[in-house]
């Protein structure tokens, strides 16, 4: 198969095995990374081209086979919540590394989140600079600068909503839970379904060099939402408190304009 039809995928967590996955049955080449041993052999059994990298072990370069490949996928998040939030600059200013040394990289997708837009109690879209107010935001608008700003590929940065799906059942979120907060606060989420729709999308759109805003174009409240989840998987249902404080909307011009994506779930 061409280097046309190969990507890389680095960091084969929820979201991005679930994209070899389906990049696969398309008929694309894929290289998947993992940081554990034990996660090479499903790879391998999924069809994925297995390598065990750690972007940041400054010790040992990054496997350049890996970055043989037109596209590159980023998929790994700063968990800043675990204390590695100071780490992920210098894990993505590795990659850049390699990713311009490599004679093949022509573009880099970023998954990144509507995290990078701060509550302004108002409607933000891929047009609105992003002011981030959590210290998560403010690394991955940081890393969004590092790649859009290298030269050598293109990038194309994906802003996710609320992550849910396959293992991450929305109703389990809050499931029982009592007062919780800012209730009529309007959602922004996405179904992996969707996250999977708008990046293979993208790809076969060639719709790179921008910023797509993924969540779904529907905001019920939160209370609204999560309420109905719960009942669907039969949980407890929580309770919010009736309020509405600190808020955003995040929309999206380029999704629907560029890519003529049509969400396949609904939130209402």
């Amino acid at each position: 198969m061409s280097k046309g039809k190969t990507i890389s995928i680095l960091g084969c967590g929820w979201y991005g095995l679930a994209l070899a996955r389906q990049l696969v049955k398309a008929g694309y080449s894929v290289k998947g990374s993992t940081t554990s041993t034990e996660k090479l052999k499903l790879l391998r059994e999924q069809g994925i081209e297995p390598f065990l990298i750690d972007a940041g072990d400054e010790q040992n370069a990054l496997n350049p086979l890996f970055f043989e490949s037109k596209i590159l996928v980023i998929a790994i998040p700063p968990r800043v919540r675990s204390g590695n939030g100071e780490n992920y600059i210098p894990q993505i200013k590795n990659i850049i590394k390699a990713a311009k040394a490599s004679a093949t990289v022509d573009h880099v997708i970023y998954i990144s989140s509507t995290g990078v837009y701060g509550d302004n109690n108002g409607v933000v879209t891929e047009m609105d600079p992003p002011k981030p107010s959590t210290e998560s935001g403010r690394v991955l608008l940081v890393a969004e600068e590092l790649l859009t700003n290298a030269s050598g590929f293109t990038t194309t940065i994906i802003r996710f909503g609320g992550l849910f799906g396959p293992s991450r059942d929305a109703g389990r979120f809050f499931a029982g839970k009592t007062n919780m907060p800012n209730g009529k606060a309007p959602i922004n989420m996405i179904h992996l379904d969707d996250c999977l729709g708008i990046t293979e999308a993208i790809l076969t759109r060639e719709g790179f060099g921008h910023i797509y805003n993924a969540a779904s174009p529907e905001h019920p409240a939160k209370s609204s939402f999560y309420t109905h989840a719960a009942e669907r998987a039969d949980l407890p249902r929580p309770k919010f408190i009736d309020e509405l404080n600190e808020w955003k909307q995040v929309d999206s011009v380029n999704v629907p304009q560029l890519l003529n994506y049509n969400f396949k779930h609904s939130l209402i």
